[in-house]
């Protein structure tokens, strides 16, 4: 008689290496994450605009004039982190699933330092305008929501 376990098993084994492949990689991108803003040609602009974008609100003319003003410097970063849009020649189409995961953490994050605390429903509406997101990732990223409701 024909037993569906060893094959289930193996399944199981097979599944998890890939998961572990993901999680290696996010873990690594944990690490590096905006390290180039740490030096030039970044960090002289950071140092300047940070404290200035913490009392903007997300997508506001005021939010798009700072990031005119820090273009020399977000032209660098785009250029070296994978989790932008702007990395991609075509924008989040040209992403892998490990560099969404690393941008919706970073949007996650970039709120809660924006003025009143941020709100991440209405920046993944901008954001979903401005780098031109399909409803079926936006909705995905709605339903990420909840994940970070525990911290």
């Amino acid at each position: 008689m024909y037993s569906s376990k060893p094959a289930t098993e193996e399944h199981i084994q097979q599944v998890k290496k890939s998961i572990d492949i993901i999680i290696s990689q996010l873990q690594l991108r944990a690490l590096v994450h905006d390290k180039t803003k740490l030096s030039k040609p970044e960090l002289e602009y950071f140092d300047k605009y940070t404290p200035m974008l913490k009392t903007l609100t997300y997508g506001s003319d005021e939010y798009k004039q700072a990031l005119k003003n820090l273009k020399p410097a977000l032209d660098h970063h785009y250029a070296n982190n994978r989790h932008h849009p702007e990395c991609h020649k075509n924008g989040i189409n040209g992403m892998n699933l490990v560099d969404l995961i690393e941008m919706f953490s970073d949007w996650v994050s970039a709120v809660k330092r924006m003025k009143n605390g941020g709100d991440i429903h209405k920046s993944i509406h901008i954001s979903a305008e401005r780098f031109d997101i399909s409803p079926q990732l936006v909705n995905i990223l709605k339903n990420s929501v909840e994940l970070f409701d525990e911290e």
